[in-house]
């Protein structure tokens, strides 16, 4: 290892030590400005497994952090010049990365307040997607699965790739945020992954692995408060900062949008399934229901604690393959998990579904009280 890449390594595990306790600190604040704001999750059908009053907008100490901490890591190479040149990241996509995630946490924050309804989330996160596509960052080209080099979109496709990416990567997260600490859990396996690959031989991109390292300390960082059992919630406020810096921390660099495919399979995969099982029952995208990955593995039996855990197992699993495999491998798998996962959802969906169906029967066939 070379004296300058003992450095870049040094700076990259130092912002993600600075993020992680940045971020440890200043939670127990988020939950004093959640509670002054009314953002609060009171027990009921949403958080069966509380009794007591739980504080939302967690994500203010994740956003404090990544922003925070992260200008500060830029600002600090720059001084040093550890790492020489940003090759990938500009002015511009830095703004729309820090400038971005902050308007995506105030914006979270607002529904964590107000719960704002379906239709208005839905425009605000194409707003989300628009400051990315102002800056530059789009999905403008891919690494070709089935051959050498990209291949290249137009502008009019690059635009639509990257607002159903970024909008996509958002509600993902959303749609697993169900069960304490799993959302913030799997983001920062993700953050980690992509930072991991940023620093290998056929990338070389430590610029992005060192802001990846900022989101994966801060998220690192909150997440002892938000295990199990949670003593608070990292809310919407999280969800859309988290999504939208995964999807534009991906963007920055043509191989790892197919990394977050297969790394964020399981939250992608199961928002895919939830949607079009939803649609096919003619009802909204948006329509709460138990229906998720993480609530059929509660119906099987398993803990809260367990259920949480297996989904981590998993995404380790993915992200193992993700650097391990290359170009069309990491197609296969993500569409090989996309059948799995179909199918498992299916199969455990029709199990509980006749065992309250054999449980009604029994209520039925027993003399009235």
């Amino acid at each position: 290892m070379t004296p300058e890449s003992s450095s870049t390594i040094l700076l990259i595990v130092g912002a993600l030590a600075a993020a992680l306790v940045v971020a440890f600190a200043v939670t127990p604040l988020a939950g004093r400005i959640a509670g002054r704001f009314g953002a609060i999750d009171q027990p009921g059908a949403a958080r069966r497994v509380h009794a007591a009053p739980i504080p939302r907008a967690g994500g203010l100490a994740v956003a404090f952090a990544f922003v925070g901490v992260g200008i500060a890591a830029i600002a600090l190479n720059g001084r040093l010049a550890v790492v020489p040149e940003l090759r990938t990241v500009g002015p511009a996509q830095l703004g729309a990365l820090f400038g971005g995630g902050a308007l995506a946490a105030l914006i979270g924050f607002l529904d964590d307040v107000v719960q704002l309804r379906a239709r208005w989330q839905l425009v605000l996160q194409l707003g989300l997607a628009g400051v990315a596509i102002v800056a530059g960052v789009t999905i403008d080209a891919v690494n070709n699965p089935f051959g050498g080099g990209v291949i290249r979109f137009a502008e009019p496709f690059a635009v639509g790739f990257t607002v159903l990416w970024v909008v996509g990567m958002i509600n993902s997260i959303n749609f697993i945020d169900g069960l304490d600490g799993l959302s913030t859990g799997v983001s920062l396996i993700a953050a980690l992954t992509l930072g991991v690959i940023s620093l290998t031989a056929g990338i070389d991109q430590p610029e992005i692995a060192l802001l990846c390292a900022v989101l994966a300390g801060s998220l690192a960082g909150f997440l002892p408060w938000n295990f199990h059992p949670a003593r608070i919630f990292i809310g919407t406020t999280g969800v859309y900062l988290i999504g939208y810096a995964l999807a534009i921390l991906s963007i920055l660099g043509t191989a790892k949008v197919a990394v977050a495919l297969l790394v964020l399979g399981v939250p992608i995969i199961d928002t895919f399934w939830i949607i079009v099982r939803r649609l096919l029952a003619g009802q909204s995208p948006f329509t709460p229901d138990r229906g998720h990955l993480h609530h059929r593995l509660l119906d099987l039996g398993l803990t809260h604690r367990g259920v949480v855990l297996t989904i981590y197992a998993i995404c380790g699993v993915l992200a193992l393959l993700s650097l391990l495999l290359t170009g069309s491998g990491q197609l296969y798998a993500f569409l090989g998990i996309v059948v799995t996962g179909g199918a498992f959802l299916y199969l455990v969906t029709r199990r509980t579904q006749d065992a309250l169906d054999a449980s009604s029967y029994e209520d039925e066939d027993q003399p009235p009280g």
